[in-house]
């Protein structure tokens, strides 16, 4: 359809076009957890791109993680406590100003943080030997084919010890009881999944290492389980796609939806609402996809 502009042409109307949905280009690993916990958590982080309001317990966990990654960086002989809260103080004011620049409402509040973070620290030294660790890699990036699936994500550790390759994933809250602890272990099965396309090599055990306890669960690795974790991925992938073609990410309520920053946003909780209200401060704030985007998950 056309219409005559006012300088005498021809211009065509602009019309809607049908939007197509957006396609699964990769996966995470983080993210293929969030599917399986809940489709709409799924969607509000993939999909939407909803941007959570960063919590003290985010800071802690990006800080220590990038203090211990640096840690290796030194000496075996200069892998002492000391040097670690060093490096985790360095790490803070490196990223405090871009990513968590308000997050404290007083100096106090911050220094009280940075105690209970350093707390944290402490305990590493109690369930490692940092002089006698030489990891084989750190803040591993990795992006692989898993048959038709494109899986990306970013391995905290790797050992080459005698019995074998380790995979290990530093966290900085607690543990869950241990008859729960399994479920801890589904990423790291991917990332065994990953190293094992890599390198052609199977990794021999998984270690999650929180620092709040601290406490450590080891589980060995066996070419069955990562076999079944790959038909797992292919099953999630398949999943959701057909979630993205359709649009329909059907919530599943929990006892995690207290902690969740979307909860707020979830058709879960404001089904019986009257009307759509603004988001609060502290919740996620809607940035509208685009038609016919590419998902990275």
């Amino acid at each position: 359809m056309w219409f005559l502009s006012h300088r005498g042409r021809m211009m065509p109307i602009m019309e809607d076009l049908p939007s197509s949905p957006p396609t699964l280009e990769t996966l995470s690993p983080s993210r293929a957890s969030d599917f399986k916990v809940c489709p709409q958590l799924f969607k509000f982080k993939a999909i939407d791109r909803l941007e959570a309001p960063p919590t003290v317990y985010q800071a802690r966990g990006t800080t220590a993680h990038l203090a211990l990654q640096r840690l290796f960086d030194l000496p075996a002989e200069e892998r002492t406590p000391e040097r670690l809260y060093d490096l985790f103080r360095e790490a803070w004011m490196e990223l405090k100003p871009t990513e968590f620049p308000d997050l404290f409402d007083s100096i106090d509040d911050e220094r009280a943080w940075g105690a209970e973070s350093l707390a944290l620290l402490a305990n590493y030294f109690s369930v490692e030997d940092p002089t006698a660790i030489e990891p084989l890699d750190r803040e591993l990036d990795m992006l692989e084919t898993v048959g038709d699936m494109k899986i990306r994500g970013i391995l905290d550790r790797i050992d080459d010890t005698d019995g074998g390759l380790v995979i290990i994933d530093y966290k900085t809250g607690k543990a869950p009881p241990e008859r729960y602890a399994l479920s801890a272990f589904f990423a790291l099965k991917i990332y065994a999944l990953l190293i094992r396309i890599r390198t052609g090599r199977t990794p021999d055990a998984l270690r999650l290492v929180y620092l709040n306890g601290p406490t450590v669960y080891e589980i060995p690795v066996t070419d069955a389980q990562l076999d079944a974790m790959e038909r797992q991925l292919g099953a999630l992938w398949g999943a959701i796609e057909r979630a993205m073609r359709d649009g329909t990410f059907p919530p599943r309520p929990g006892p995690l939806c207290d902690w969740c920053s979307f909860k707020d946003l979830c058709p879960a909780f404001a089904a019986s609402a009257d009307a759509p209200t603004a988001p609060s401060s502290g919740s996620a704030t809607p940035v509208p996809a685009q038609a016919g985007s590419s998902a990275s998950a």
